[in-house]
């Protein structure tokens, strides 16, 4: 008989469409493997029908807050449910752009430079940053609330924007350059992407509508900051706590530095999101890339890490 695995998808957050998506998308790889998948929305009684399947673990595909911020996390461990992805610090640490940022400027892992500003103040050093600047909210993923302004006019926009996702926002200086992300599996680093977008930036329409953006992988970058990127992007998973997978999100400036944005504990988990496509270049079909992660949650519960 196969172990049955709840597929939790969906959930409360601004980022629910996506995490429907991702969630689909793992189901339907999953009635392919040797696993029996059931697909939950994460809504009203939820917790009901989990106890109803009764699965040997929960494959997380939620994204934002409640999924990402270790809520859910907390919730499957109170029940001592198996889980998929990283644990409840973890997680928190992660979805916050604020404590992840003074977590990796600890760990010498370098970062834009950046200012935070706590609702209502819209008050900051202009100058220690500069134009052009990204504005966005600490506690949210997908380029939501998120606004590149070019002049000193537009910052009162921008923040009551991110204001309205989140009571803390960072300001940081936008840099110009190559977007890059690596994937994390099993503790080591997947192939680098380069990201070009046809847009501006890679905002939220770059990230989600069909032909937007342009995925190069492996990234053509020269091979010194190659083994660089993969060498932060471990390092920040690590210095976060993440465990079995994730993505970080850095920029090559003009500059030839490298500055980590953030790191992802719940990548978008579609056949053609960014994760699975630099697990295939190590030979990992999305169906085979989902068995892995659940393999890895499996482990954990093992080994008595949740």
């Amino acid at each position: 008989m196969k172990k049955v695995v709840a597929v939790l998808m969906g959930g409360p957050s601004s980022e629910r469409e996506i995490s429907l998506k991702s969630g689909r998308a793992v189901y339907e790889a999953l009635l392919d493997s040797k696993y029996q998948p059931v697909a939950i929305d994460v809504v009203d009684e939820w917790e009901e029908a989990l106890s109803r399947v009764k699965p040997s673990v929960a494959f997380i595909a939620l994204h934002g807050k409640f999924g990402e911020d270790g809520t859910v996390q907390s919730i499957l461990e109170d029940i001592r449910m198996p889980y998929t992805g990283s644990g409840v610090k973890a997680s928190r640490l992660a979805i916050d752009k604020i404590a992840s940022r003074k977590i990796f400027e600890k760990y010498e892992i370098p970062v834009p430079e950046y200012a935070i500003i706590k609702k209502p103040s819209h008050k900051f050093n202009e100058k220690s940053i500069g134009f052009p600047m990204v504005v966005k909210p600490s506690l949210q993923g997908s380029s939501i609330g998120l606004t590149i302004i070019d002049d000193k006019s537009q910052i009162n926009k921008a923040m009551d924007l991110a204001f309205v996702f989140d009571e803390n926002i960072i300001v940081e200086k936008f840099i110009k350059g190559d977007e890059l992300t690596v994937g994390i599996l099993d503790e080591k680093p997947l192939p680098v992407i380069k990201i070009v977008p046809n847009r501006k930036f890679y905002d939220f329409k770059a990230k989600y509508l069909s032909g937007k953006t342009e995925y190069l992988v492996p990234a053509p970058i020269g091979p010194s900051d190659y083994k660089k990127a993969q060498g932060f992007a471990l390092a920040a998973h690590k210095a976060l706590g993440c465990r079995d997978f994730s993505r970080v999100d850095m920029i090559l400036g003009e500059d030839g530095r490298i500055r980590v944005l953030e790191v992802n504990s719940i990548p978008g988990l579609t056949a053609t999101s960014l994760l699975p496509k630099s697990a295939s270049v190590m030979g990992f079909n999305f169906r085979d890339l989902c068995v892995k992660i659940i393999e890895l949650a499996f482990k954990n519960a093992l080994s008595k890490k949740i």
